[in-house]
């Protein structure tokens, strides 16, 4: 069969390249033809673009870029009306792939799934009348997005998260379970340029006070080190680290995590955690954090076990001596820390196993054939 995915980012590449690789295992004969990343394109197939030309992220380089964006989309929609595909898989993204999906259905050219679900249970629930119209299956990673949508009359299949598939994978082919001589604290500052200077520089100073610790930087892919540089401390002792997340988490006694798929993948590695998440104008981001998003924490940690085992310092919480005292209780010794090693186990469990990938893949070539 004839699968065409779209993913729009570093992370979509990450977890649509193994559900390629799931599907060729499922079907031999699978043709694949995407908008994706270098992952992708190591499966095989067809790459239309790639997703550095798509990744435009906030109001203002969304517009600044918008004849790009446009062109894209154009482009996109007339690709998958010549190649005829069976399915088009669409892979998060949604401010792009919701109105591939609408084409798609309207045109009725084949069959639309989405793989990991547009985050709409946290603001712009509206969009669940897209999805009702124009996605004829939906594949959850997170397991409270059954019962949401269930209560929304939609009906999702949820396949367990593909996070815990790639930690088991690094653990198996490089994992260390060595501890460095000096205990440290891992640092994950996001992976936006607008994240990192929001967030970075106070992370560190505020670290830096337990002197015993080293302090390591999980470096983004996408950022140069002269850009991390400009938002450390001067005279501050700091190591910066690039392509080795993992195993920068997994030698530390505890992090500091901005907001976003990390802190799942900090859980799913049982390392004490504080989320961080400055932004400009704290106090109005915070107002208006309570009065538009539509969940009760920012942190997948947290939404997964539907309380906050993990402190969240959003907007105007975020402050040095917020993050010193947080911090200070999840290390060694500290109050908090073995609770939270007992909450990660509750998660770990509740996300269940490996093989997100192969039962997504399982479940999609399932329906094709009976819909053939």
């Amino acid at each position: 069969m004839k699968y065409y995915l779209i993913a729009g980012e570093a992370s979509g590449d990450l977890h649509a390249s193994n559900l390629m690789a799931a599907l060729k295992e499922e079907d031999p004969k699978a043709e694949f033809r995407f908008y994706g990343g270098d992952k992708m394109a190591a499966v095989g197939g067809t790459m239309v673009k790639h997703y550095r030309e798509l990744a435009y992220m906030g109001f203002i380089p969304v517009l600044l870029h918008l004849p790009t964006i446009l062109r894209n989309m154009k482009r996109c929609k007339a690709d998958i009306a010549q190649w005829q595909p069976d399915v088009v898989i669409l892979v998060d993204y949604p401010g792009f792939n919701l109105d591939i999906a609408k084409f798609v259905h309207e045109k009725g050219i084949c069959k639309v799934y989405y793989y990991i679900s547009p985050k709409i249970w946290a603001w712009k629930e509206y969009r669940i009348k897209n999805i009702r119209r124009d996605v004829d299956d939906l594949f959850s990673i997170l397991p409270f997005e059954v019962e949401w949508f269930a209560e929304r009359n939609y009906s999702v299949h949820y396949v367990g998260n593909p996070c815990v598939d790639a930690v088991e994978d690094w653990k198996r082919q490089e994992g260390s379970s060595e501890k460095p001589e000096k205990p440290q604290i891992a640092i994950l500052a996001g992976s936006r340029r607008q994240e990192i200077k929001d967030n970075l520089g106070m992370m560190l100073e505020a670290a830096a006070t337990f002197k015993e610790y080293k302090l390591v930087i999980a470096g983004a892919p996408n950022i140069d080190e002269a850009y991390y540089k400009k938002y450390i401390p001067k005279g501050l002792e700091v190591e910066l680290r690039f392509g080795q997340t993992y195993q920068i988490l997994n030698e530390s006694v505890a992090a500091l995590v901005t907001s976003g798929t990390a802190t799942l993948e900090t859980g799913i590695l049982r390392v004490p955690q504080v989320v961080c998440y400055a932004t400009p104008v704290g106090k109005f981001i915070s107002w208006l954090k309570s009065k538009v998003l539509k969940v009760k924490y920012i942190s997948l940690v947290n939404l997964i076990v539907d309380r906050e085992m993990v402190q969240e310092l959003v907007a105007d919480r975020m402050t040095k001596e917020n993050i010193i005292r947080c911090l200070g209780d999840i290390l060694p010794a500290g109050k908090s820390r073995q609770q939270m090693l007992d909450d990660y186990e509750e998660m770990n469990r509740t996300l269940g196993g490996s093989g997100a990938s192969k039962k997504a893949a399982q479940k999609m070539v399932e329906l094709l054939k009976i819909r053939k």
